[in-house]
């Protein structure tokens, strides 16, 4: 699946609780170390979240931070790294559209 077509319903989920599109990418840096206009680029190409994740400048090296349940299933028991990388950015996404600050939503150890 093309990350272009899941990130317009990231902004819209943000927005829709008052958040920003500025939040939204600060949550995907933060995770995957790409800047706004490396996201919009990925977009534009129609890339694949496998090569989405695959070419990250830089993963977080505190994403095992993430925890707390998606879709019913806990993030840290995903066992398919893909889905796993996936699963951390739907739940940074939820919570940034629950209304918790940003600190807490970007996990320091």
């Amino acid at each position: 699946m093309p990350f272009g077509e899941v990130y317009p319903h990231y902004i819209t989920k943000a927005e829709k609780k008052g958040r920003t599109r500025d939040e939204v990418d600060q949550i995907i840096k933060w995770l995957t170390g790409y800047t706004p206009k490396r996201i919009q680029t990925a977009v534009d190409k129609e890339v694949s979240f496998e090569t989405f994740f695959d070419k990250a400048p830089k993963m977080n090296p505190d994403r095992h931070l993430i925890t707390g349940v998606v879709c019913g299933i806990r993030v840290e028991e995903i066992e398919q790294p893909l889905m796993q990388e996936i699963r951390y950015m739907d739940k940074l996404i939820d919570e940034l559209a629950k209304g918790k600050a940003m600190e807490k939503i970007l996990r320091t150890p």
